[in-house]
């Protein structure tokens, strides 16, 4: 396949290096890597990915296109079944852990201080370690207050790891829904914001 790749090769090729790929790989990452010298354009690339997501639409598995690129995921309505395949659990997170990830992703970047505000409760120390170590969040900035407070933001790899390519798909909150639609008729009623 040197040189030169015809269509057929071009997608076997790139189907195989995201199957075999322990991340998600981005276009770039194709074209310095398992394209590097073959003159795969970037519109060529891009039509063949988008062949490949249509190919995989109705079967078990599908492309996705994340944050970092393009990765190989199982359908979600098949996850109860393909649990079955592995004894152990997938590690469990306290609602605390939960609660304070929703809080970041939804409010970045948020201090730990006001993450701690909205919950109604200190935020120890070993559930911001936790969410660090999983590399879903990080310190992104420091707010310009007395102290200086670490701004936490999520990664990339949180995007990847709940299979998003942006923050606006995450799904929307009532609760900020039903604050944004009050809000919206004091000022319609009232004329007024309170």
């Amino acid at each position: 396949m040197a040189g030169k790749i015809n269509d057929v090769q071009l997608m076997q090729l790139v189907e195989a290096a995201i199957f075999a790929a322990d991340k998600p790989l981005s276009c770039d990452d194709l074209q310095s890597s398992v394209l590097d010298g073959l003159n795969v354009s970037k519109k060529r690339l891009n039509d063949t990915l988008g062949r490949l997501m249509q190919d995989y639409a109705g079967r078990g598995i599908s492309l996705a296109e994340t944050a970092s690129g393009y990765r190989f995921i199982t359908k979600p309505e098949l996850s109860d079944y393909l649990a079955r395949l592995w004894p152990e659990r997938s590690p469990r997170y306290s609602r605390a852990v939960l609660e304070t990830l929703a809080l970041i992703a939804y409010r970045q970047p948020i201090t730990r201080g006001e993450i701690e505000d909205i919950r109604g409760v200190s935020v120890s120390s070993q559930i911001m370690r936790t969410l660090v170590d999983r590399n879903w969040v990080k310190v992104v900035g420091h707010k310009e207050v007395p102290g200086r407070p670490g701004l936490y933001a999520t990664t990339k790899e949180f995007l990847d790891y709940f299979g998003l390519k942006h923050l606006n798909q995450l799904p929307p909150l009532p609760e900020f829904q039903a604050i944004s639609l009050d809000l919206a008729d004091t000022v319609v009623t009232t004329g007024e914001l309170h």
